[in-house]
């Protein structure tokens, strides 16, 4: 999965990436689907160690542009995860309450517990996209932040949140399409926003944008990944074989039972 790393201090370029590729997989669009079920069952495993372990902590960003596919990456690669210890926290535009706050301060509120998954579906750095494409704030704001955000994640890791972050990165034909099948389709026109067509008139400032997101904050306290993402049972797997082998890495146990179960019968 390593190949999907951002490196820290590397500088990449978003074009160069082949959003088709399936290199990780020896298979087709089935088998693909079929073995994504075998990792939700591991997910499962992990996640209900996780959570009886109440030690670790795991927070996972997805960051896309419209259509790439961060609902639909939560559905399968967390399907049947026991809910009690996952949770979805998304942000949208920002209330007047949390306007009056500094920008992480929504953030902060919602990352996990410990023995917690908490998937961002978009994150905090809308604050360094959104804001910078719409000119929402000056350039001299938004520069800091990447900093500012460092820091902050830097300050969760150290507290002992593990940190995965996935930029799903699908290619402006791949979109055109999606939207298209959204139009087209009675049961997904409610997924429909006119406003997307504005934001995808803005594609080349949101690549610029990200590509300074990806160089500039992916550390190793809290890395990004470029996901391939037309393909979305190939997105399916990257991410949850990446979740997958980071829990792995935590070295997790079940916890020894309160009382001496030795002589206990059940009649």
């Amino acid at each position: 999965m390593k190949r999907y790393l951002v490196e820290p201090g590397s500088k990449i370029k978003l074009d160069k990436w082949d959003l088709e590729e399936t290199e990780e997989f020896d298979g087709d669009k089935s088998d693909g689907r079929e073995r994504l079920l075998e990792l939700n069952n591991q997910l499962e495993s992990l996640q209900e160690l996780l959570y009886a372990e109440n030690k670790h902590k795991l927070l996972v960003v997805l960051q896309a542009m419209d259509t790439g596919g961060k609902d639909g990456t939560i559905r399968r690669v967390f399907e049947g995860v026991n809910p009690l210890g996952v949770r979805v926290a998304s942000f949208k535009v920002p209330t007047p309450e949390e306007l009056s706050h500094d920008y992480l301060w929504r953030v902060h509120k919602q990352v996990p517990q410990k023995g917690e998954i908490v998937i961002f579906n978009r994150s905090h750095y809308e604050d360094v996209l959104v804001v910078r494409v719409h000119e929402l704030v000056p350039e001299s704001v938004w520069k800091k932040r990447f900093a500012q955000i460092n820091d902050f994640e830097r300050t969760l890791a150290e507290e002992g949140t593990t940190i995965l972050k996935f930029f799903l990165h699908i290619s402006l034909d791949e979109q055109n399409q999606r939207l298209q099948e959204r139009l087209d389709d009675p049961n997904k026109q409610w997924k429909f926003n006119v406003g997307d067509l504005k934001e995808r008139g803005l594609w080349s400032q949101y690549m610029q944008a990200y590509e300074d997101v990806l160089n500039k904050t992916s550390t190793d306290w809290a890395p990004w990944y470029i996901i391939p993402a037309n393909r979305k049972w190939y997105r399916d797997l990257i991410v949850s074989n990446i979740i997958i082998e980071t829990l792995k890495g935590l070295d997790m146990n079940y916890p020894a039972p309160k009382d001496d179960l030795s002589n206990i019968v059940i009649i």
